[in-house]
């Protein structure tokens, strides 16, 4: 009976990997849909890389950073109770690997390919497991901390702060230092819009990460006898309320319509286990607004130029979703209990406080020494050819 118990959960972990893995097709075509069509090529690769770079990154140091374990021991070891601990690496990996994947939609169009995967590796190997060893693992004694001051320790089931603030945050700084693409912003104080460059493929990404997401917050359970069916339906209820109130506020306008969702799914995933779903469904509806508002303000009013609007999507939905646990996870909102606003306050600031240091000083590093930013001239050409020599869809056929 332990064994088929074992196998079962390294199977319904696995499960949730391969779920969440599929959404970095999602940020893909997110992206792909999103940047002008000289740039597609570079947002398809920089997908993979980042993967393949989080993956090699996170397994020889990352999930130690967070978790003080290693591999560096025999495969019948790590073969032990169905291999779950290699399949729980897995899964963690599908999360650490979302951080550059976010980024990457802040900086589009204009950065250099090499030195973000410098900023990658260091962000897996480092400045993400250490908040997430904090908020997940206990590290530093932090969490028993906020615990004896508040009554409570701080709360993110799924990742709402730990991923998605975290990764949104350490954006800031990396699009601040990057620039405006050229001719975003005029001399005479005129905006140059640059409207997403294929919708369908923006849609099938904003699908994909819907779909995927309910690995990414339902399988954050990591084991069968902890799954929670009021996680799957506070996620759909999350994910539907940001899709209306984009709807709404946006004027119909259909990249809010395909953001609004995932601003939802963002800001559930921390009290997706303890709200009721209508408190779900507000609090979707809130990050949908969220983001239509605070993507246009920025963009528009304040000319930060983040191209997919990651910080309002992943930072400021994240950051709501943190504090939100702690007021619809209260039972005098229907929720479940068992946690404290303050708790949630204290945990989002450390976490915030924490990428928006970490990303000024990785990419302002990596600004002084290796620059940050592709030419005047490559810019113009777009990254597709200057960093890859392709384009996604050639001009004409070669005729022999």
């Amino acid at each position: 009976m332990d064994a088929l118990i074992q196998g079962a959960n390294a199977l319904f972990i696995l499960l949730g990997a391969i779920m969440v893995l599929a959404m970095h097709a999602g940020f893909a075509f997110l992206e792909l849909g999103t940047v002008r069509k000289k740039n597609q090529v570079n947002a398809l690769v920089k997908i993979l890389v980042d993967f393949s770079i989080s993956t090699v990154v996170y397994f020889l140091v990352g999930y130690g950073v967070a978790y003080g374990t290693h591999f560096f021991i025999g495969a019948e070891a790590l073969a032990a109770k169905s291999g779950f601990e290699l399949v729980r690496f897995f899964f963690l990996l599908t999360f650490a690997a979302a951080i550059p994947a976010i980024i990457s939609g802040g900086i589009a169009e204009r950065a250099r390919f090499w030195p973000q995967l410098i900023a990658t590796a260091v962000i897996v190997g480092f400045v993400y497991p250490l908040y997430e060893g904090i908020a997940w693992n206990s590290a530093f004694g932090i969490q028993a901390w906020i615990a004896s001051a508040t009554g409570s320790e701080f709360h993110d089931f799924a990742g709402s702060v730990v991923v998605h603030a975290v990764g949104g945050w350490l954006a800031l700084p990396a699009v601040i230092l990057l620039g405006a693409r050229r001719n975003r912003y005029r001399g005479d104080g005129s905006l140059s819009a640059h409207p997403p460059s294929n919708i369908p493929f923006l849609a099938l990404g904003a699908w994909v990460l819907c779909v995927g997401w309910f690995g990414f917050n339902v399988m954050s359970a990591q084991t069968l006898d902890r799954i929670s069916g009021l996680v799957a339906v506070n996620s759909l209820m999350a994910m539907v309320g940001g899709t209306l109130a984009a709807l709404a506020v946006g004027r119909n306008d259909p990249g809010f319509v395909y953001n609004g969702p995932l601003a939802g799914l963002v800001a559930v995933c921390a009290g997706s286990d303890l709200m009721h779903p209508l408190g779900a469904l507000v609090v979707g509806g809130v990050a949908g607004a969220i983001f239509v508002v605070m993507f246009t303000l920025t963009q528009n009013k304040w000319k930060i130029d983040d191209v997919l609007g990651v910080w309002p999507l992943h930072g400021l939905c994240g950051t709501w979703g943190g504090l939100a646990a702690g007021i619809f996870g209260t039972k005098a909102l229907g929720g479940i209990g068992g946690v404290s606003l303050t708790a949630q306050l204290i945990g989002v600031v450390i976490g915030v406080a924490w990428a928006a240091l970490a990303g000024a000083a990785v990419y302002g590093t990596l600004k002084a020494t290796l620059g940050l930013r592709l030419t005047h001239e490559e810019e113009y050409d777009g990254a597709d050819l200057s960093i890859h020599r392709i384009s996604a869809t050639p001009e004409r056929e070669v005729t022999w």
